[in-house]
């Protein structure tokens, strides 16, 4: 009896015990992937190179074909075209009118300060990250086109539409409406070494897919090239893996590869005093790109959660500037906290002016860049660990993260109609036909928000497009503004003749 109930006993601790484990497998499954890969099968392109079932090469020494075979029918031709346009100039003077007219109206009786901009078309690469046409690519490569064209490898065209973008990472999402597509495996860009050999693929100068190959000869640089959405560099995300691979104009959102044949960077810049490639590429690490593309996907625009303090290297202070924020004078290296604003989350975790940040999440910190690289996997809501020192005693604070208004929340896409503080209402049939129009939307109520503080626009306006693209309803005009901070309205008031443009930031305080 007794033999029966230990070998009971033991039969039902093993079969808890795998339970446990399938358990725990799939909820960090659930918790610790990006939608668009979530499922890791093993894509065609990587089968035709010749890698086995779990996506890996086979042994011996490094080759690069077989990355080479796997990547190039993911990577992609971008062509962009922005249409001709007029633009308002900036005025160097307020004109004397204004005050009893307005500027809207003395440009309308006189012309107004208006350029033109011609047509321009430009080119980059992209890469696909999805089998249902989700591409990957830089911002600059997208900003402010009015038409985009993707050509694969194997010379099949698409027209695609912008998801979303986001200058402070220099990224954005694409999609093309296409099906079982080849695509580039996420790697991991946290296991990337100095010195390891990479593939840089896109297509450089208007070429065909072009391939070079490199060595990895930094990480986490930072050069001060990523503006936010306001245009302020403070905002920007870069924590760059720098390589010797060759890069050019048009390589811009390409693929930086490893041996496995797996995504570990989106190609971005080159460091270059004539504008071609002098040595010295660098590309956005894919533990960034995961997250940003994953918000974009599932949210319209990037959650990004703020730890709430300003900070600098030791390394580049003077010696007032240490003593200024309690830096100690011998300190020659690390990041140290030179402000805490108390409405972000660092300030109510006891984070002081003068702490040395060592850690976030247990990974260690020595730059700007790389504490910028850690906190922008997170979004608002999200709680670290934050090791630091103080006066040569080691603490530790859990952090719950904020965004940049000081709160939890997220942000989600059609939001921003909101920021515009209006009432709109899209024109119906008849009233469409009535005004000579195919279709509007009706700005019913002007309330507290961007247009009320920066423009003369008045309750009644009609909105037909923004920066130049037609509107037709209340969810056009969602789409059409998505995740930009800088856009223009243009329309008319009924009974009239004459056309008035707003610009409006949404980003302004």
């Amino acid at each position: 009896m007794k033999f029966k109930q230990i070998l009971f006993t033991i039969l039902l601790s093993g079969i808890t015990t795998v339970a446990v484990i399938w358990g725990y497998g799939k909820w960090a499954s659930a918790n610790h992937s990006y939608g668009l890969q979530q499922n890791e099968a093993t894509p065609s392109n990587y089968r035709f190179a010749g890698f086995n079932a779990s996506g890996l090469p086979p042994g011996g020494p490094v080759d690069f074909t077989q990355p080479a075979a796997a990547a190039i029918p993911t990577v992609v031709h971008i062509k962009t075209k922005t249409d001709a346009k007029q633009v308002n100039v900036q005025r160097q003077r307020q004109n004397p009118f204004s005050d009893f007219f307005g500027d809207d109206m003395f440009d309308q009786l006189f012309g107004g300060n208006r350029g033109y901009i011609p047509e321009q078309r430009a080119s980059g690469s992209g890469v696909i990250i999805s089998d249902d046409g989700y591409i990957v690519t830089n911002n600059h490569v997208v900003q402010d086109a009015d038409e985009l064209t993707v050509t694969l490898s194997d010379k099949h065209t698409y027209k695609a539409k912008v998801i979303g973008t986001d200058p402070s990472y220099d990224l954005a999402v694409i999609k093309i409406d296409a099906k079982n597509l080849p695509f580039l495996l996420y790697g991991n860009s946290d296991d990337v070494k100095i010195g390891q050999w990479v593939l840089a693929i896109g297509y450089p100068l208007n070429l065909e897919t072009t391939v070079t190959a490199g060595i990895v000869s930094a990480k986490a640089r930072s050069l001060g090239l990523n503006k936010d959405q306001s245009g302020n560099p403070t905002g920007g995300v870069e924590s760059f893996i720098q390589t010797d691979a060759a890069v050019n104009m048009g390589n811009s959102g390409g693929a930086l590869v490893n041996t496995d044949g797996r995504l570990i960077g989106v190609n971005s810049a080159i460091a270059s005093p004539t504008g071609y490639y002098s040595g010295y590429s660098y590309a956005i690490p894919v533990n960034i790109v995961k997250k940003v593309v994953d918000d974009i996907v599932k949210y319209g625009t990037v959650q990004r959660g703020f730890l709430g303090i300003a900070f600098g290297n030791a390394g580049d202070m003077t010696d007032d500037a240490k003593a200024r924020y309690h830096i100690p004078s011998s300190a020659f290296d690390g990041i140290y906290v030179t402000d805490v604003p108390k409405d972000g989350g660092a300030y109510g975790a006891g984070i002081e002016v003068g702490d040395r940040i060592n850690k976030i999440n247990g990974v260690a910190i020595n730059s700007g860049g790389e504490l910028q690289e850690q906190v922008s996997r997170y979004r608002p809501g999200d709680k670290v660990t934050v090791e630091y020192t103080r006066n040569g005693n080691n603490r530790s604070s859990v952090v719950t993260l904020k965004n940049k208004a000081g709160n939890y929340n997220l942000v989600k896409n059609d939001e921003a109609t909101d920021l515009l503080g209006a009432d709109f209402v899209t024109l119906d049939a008849k009233k469409s036909k009535d005004l000579g129009i195919t279709g509007g939307v009706y700005v019913k109520k002007i309330k507290k928000g961007a247009i009320f503080d920066q423009t003369r626009m008045k309750d009644g306006f009609v909105i037909m497009k923004v920066d130049g693209k037609e509107v037709r309803s209340v969810e056009d005009l969602r789409t059409a503004i998505g995740a930009k901070k800088n856009i223009n309205l243009s329309g008319f008031y009924p009974g009239y003749d004459a056309i008035y443009e707003y610009p409006i930031n949404l980003a302004a305080d």
